[in-house]
């Protein structure tokens, strides 16, 4: 029996439920049954409750497992962010100061400097001339004071000491700021510790005596490395040499920011030589794929890795060329050995492949010509001779090989009515 079930009839209206206090001669006519019916309807004597579901149960009893993280709706403007985040990777790219870049530096052209100092020493020599320091020429004018010339000695006075330190000093500042810059090199200044810009313009070049100044070589360089010794995919001991094409872009990083640009180079390129030459084997002759002696990529993969070590060191990779790929000497010879077997046992496969397609066209061509089909006995026998013919060298006799004789059309065609006869 279902006791969720309204027992109220479907015949009432809504609203009009019978009265259970209204007596027998009511005049909606009720009964004692009626009226113990609505009695019932309004103080039902089992109360229902809400059954739950089978999924709601289910979902009750479920345990919850952890789900992964559900991609973030894309907001405007933004692409959507992956189901999973990368990690950020062990090995960090070197990073150096941000603010340090190389800037042009406070430089005079070196004629204007030449002037000043052709003046200073002029002035020198005036104040020489007056005082009387300096012999009089009787060519030149006479310059020297009043005093000099009746007293006909040096008449050095104060304001003239001064002058001539004066221009003394200018003179020598003059000078220790001047400096040559040939073609291909710069000077990095700096003063007190702190970088205050590069020289990049050749020929005379005048700059503030304070700054000490640092010659660095922008020209294009090569440099040929020594024979490292790394392993490639297999495992393998090789020997690689290199020629890397470089020179110094951003010289306020090469000398500042680094301790020697030179080594950083050397070894930036053994650790990128390490780990490009031990994602692919030296030689592919066993399994068939790419090696690193195949085509450009050794030296494509090498110029892209190095030039991203060192360009935060200011330093520009043009190419890296590998000049020479050989095995280590420990097992130089156990690889040609074995480079040899496999190059004969390839060129063997193709010798006995192409025999094979020989003799069974020249068969083919057998059984057109005489107009006659072999059996498979004559037919195995006669490729069987054609390849110990193909096979075996000039000269030598095959032995241990037995030719079966081909039967003759002739005999094939009279064996064959005999043993129809005797069917």
């Amino acid at each position: 029996m279902d006791v969720t079930r309204d027992p109220r009839p479907e015949s009432w209206p809504p609203g009009q439920l019978p009265n259970p206090s209204a007596g027998p001669n009511s005049p909606n006519g009720s009964t004692q049954l009626s009226r113990a019916l609505a009695e019932a309807v309004a103080k039902p004597l089992i109360k229902t409750t809400a059954v739950p579901a089978e999924d709601e149960l289910e979902a009750e009893l479920e345990v919850e497992l952890p789900t992964a993280p559900t991609p973030k709706v894309a907001e405007a403007g933004r692409p959507p962010q992956p189901l999973v985040e990368r990690s950020q990777a062990a090995r960090r790219p070197p990073r150096t100061d941000a603010a340090l870049r190389e800037h042009a530096a406070r430089a005079v052209p070196g004629w204007l400097a030449l002037v000043l100092l052709v003046c200073a020493l002029a002035a020198i020599a005036v104040v020489l001339a007056r005082t009387g320091v300096l012999p009089h020429l009787a060519d030149l004018p006479d310059v020297r004071t009043a005093g000099a010339k009746e007293t006909g000695r040096p008449e050095v006075t104060p304001q003239a000491v001064a002058a001539a330190a004066g221009a003394a000093l200018v003179a020598v500042y003059v000078l220790a700021g001047l400096l040559v810059n040939a073609d291909g090199e710069t000077r990095v200044l700096t003063r007190w510790g702190r970088y205050r810009g590069t020289v990049r313009r050749h020929g005379l070049v005048w700059v503030n005596p304070a700054t000490r100044r640092r010659r660095v070589d922008v020209r294009l360089r090569h440099w040929r490395s020594e024979p490292v010794t790394v392993t490639d995919r297999t495992g393998t001991p090789i020997v690689v040499r290199l020629l890397i094409v470089w020179r110094v872009r951003d010289t306020a990083r090469a000398v500042l920011g680094l301790a020697a640009h030179e080594d950083y180079l050397r070894e930036q390129t053994h650790a990128v030589l390490t780990r490009t030459a031990s994602t692919l084997p030296c030689d592919s002759n066993a399994a068939p794929g790419p090696a690193l002696r195949d085509g450009h990529w050794f030296a494509d993969e090498l110029t892209r890795a190095l030039a991203a070590e060192t360009a935060p060191a200011g330093l520009e990779v043009y190419s890296v060329q590998p000049l020479a790929l050989d095995y280590a000497p420990e097992v130089a010879e156990s690889m040609r050995r074995r480079r040899l077997a496999e190059l004969d046992a390839g060129l063997r496969t193709v010798l006995v492949d192409d025999a094979v397609e020989a003799a069974a066209l020249a068969v083919r061509r057998l059984e057109r010509a005489t107009a006659h089909e072999l059996d498979e006995a004559a037919r195995s026998a006669l490729m069987e001779q054609l390849l110990v013919a193909f096979v075996t060298p000039a000269g030598v006799t095959a032995a241990g090989v037995s030719a079966a004789p081909v039967p003759s059309p002739t005999h094939r065609a009279g064996g064959t009515s005999a043993a129809r006869a005797g069917r």
